[in-house]
């Protein structure tokens, strides 16, 4: 499933997917991929992606029942 949670939260922030990268210790290729829902992030991670978009995990990563 896509995270568009995820990529609206970085275009909020002005971030290109390589800067998010840089600043959370991973490539680009990942937050693509994460950001896709081809790639399953670690929490580590997932923490550091909030820290650096000033949002909580259940703000980018918690997906709400739709039943």
């Amino acid at each position: 499933m896509k995270n568009l949670k995820l990529k609206l939260a970085r275009m909020e922030k002005d971030l290109s997917q390589t800067e998010l990268a840089k600043q959370v210790g991973v490539t680009r290729q990942t937050i693509g991929m994460v950001e896709a829902g081809d790639y399953n992030p670690t929490l580590n991670l997932c923490i550091q992606i909030c820290k650096s978009l000033d949002k909580t995990l259940d703000d980018l990563f918690w997906e709400e029942d739709s039943g």
